[in-house]
């Protein structure tokens, strides 16, 4: 009798596309963050977070 297994787990390559695909959508993340109006606009809506709170 012939058992099959699925896959299980991920292999090698798939782990290095992973983390390039990991460390991509990171790189664009911080872009973004770090953007003036991204700025402007964390910074507004900390500001009205701290405002509320007093």
């Amino acid at each position: 009798m012939v058992t099959v297994r699925g896959d299980r787990g991920m292999s090698t390559a798939e782990y290095a596309v992973g983390t390039i695909a990991a460390c991509a959508f990171a790189g664009l993340l911080f872009k973004v963050v770090t953007s003036g109006e991204v700025q402007e606009l964390l910074v507004g809506l900390i500001d009205r977070a701290l405002k509320v709170a007093e």
